[in-house]
């Protein structure tokens, strides 16, 4: 399983790397059964599909109904902001052969969709943008997919809001609740817009809040020096989880 797809050639030379990184560490495309999206934005879903083709030709497509019906709305691609008009063309071309294979399916609410891993509503960024709880052998990750796009503003002032924000006032408030959340529960995060490998911690630093790089579970941070510890790595492979929404790294 795969969550969240890169960007593919919707960026340029920058990106589209992830089916290439994913075959050397040992996952070709072909062997990927699912794709859970966050949510529908180009850098997330772009790289389900090069010149119309499923890159991922044996995956099944999870997203919340909620955000399928937004992008595939013409009255609110008319009522999006300019900036926005683009993504409803891409958004569309992504899922369109996974719709005309039969490959696509919806949820609604918070859904486990598999055993121990569960969607949860996260609404804002986009209508029907979702996290991912994956829980394995007590342990259990979170990923937050776009709640934090410019981490060295918005973990400390988590009031500021995207461009990109479909509902900018809810996604502040999702935000700000997540985050108060994380700050407490001190749970495994991976988010896909923070520096490499997108796997940490949510601490409270005054009014604001602090991301603490990690890869270990509970609550004490590996410091950025040591060894990276192959043999405890969780038993859900997280590669395809930062590298998929990283600006640097899809």
């Amino acid at each position: 399983m795969l969550i969240d797809a890169g960007a593919g050639a919707l960026f340029g030379a920058c990106c589209g790397r992830l089916p290439t990184v994913l075959q050397q560490a040992g996952y070709p495309a072909e062997t990927i059964d699912a794709v859970l999206l966050t949510h529908v934005h180009g850098d997330h879903s772009g790289g389900l599909t090069v010149a119309g083709e499923r890159v991922f030709p044996n995956a099944d497509i999870y997203l919340s109904q909620a955000e399928y019906d937004y992008w595939m709305s013409d009255d609110e691609r008319a009522r999006a902001g300019e900036s926005h008009k683009k993504m409803f063309a891409e958004g569309r071309a992504a899922l369109a052969p996974y719709e005309a294979a039969g490959r696509l399916h919806f949820f609604t609410g918070e859904t486990a969709l598999f055993p121990e891993i569960t969607a949860i509503p996260a609404s804002g960024h986009t209508p029907g943008h979702s996290f991912y709880r994956i829980a394995s052998q007590g342990q259990h990750v979170l990923v937050v997919g776009d709640i934090v796009h410019a981490a060295e503003v918005q973990f400390a002032h988590p009031n500021v809001t995207a461009d990109f924000d479909a509902d900018p006032a809810q996604a502040r408030a999702t935000r700000e609740r997540t985050l108060s959340e994380l700050a407490e529960t001190h749970e495994l995060v991976a988010a896909e817009h923070v520096s490499f490998p997108g796997l940490g911690h949510v601490t409270q630093n005054g009014s604001g809040y602090q991301w603490t790089r990690s890869l270990t579970r509970g609550r004490s941070p590996r410091r950025p020096s040591d060894p990276l510890p192959r043999d405890r790595l969780p038993v859900i492979h997280l590669s395809g989880i930062y590298v998929a929404g990283s600006s640097a790294s899809a």
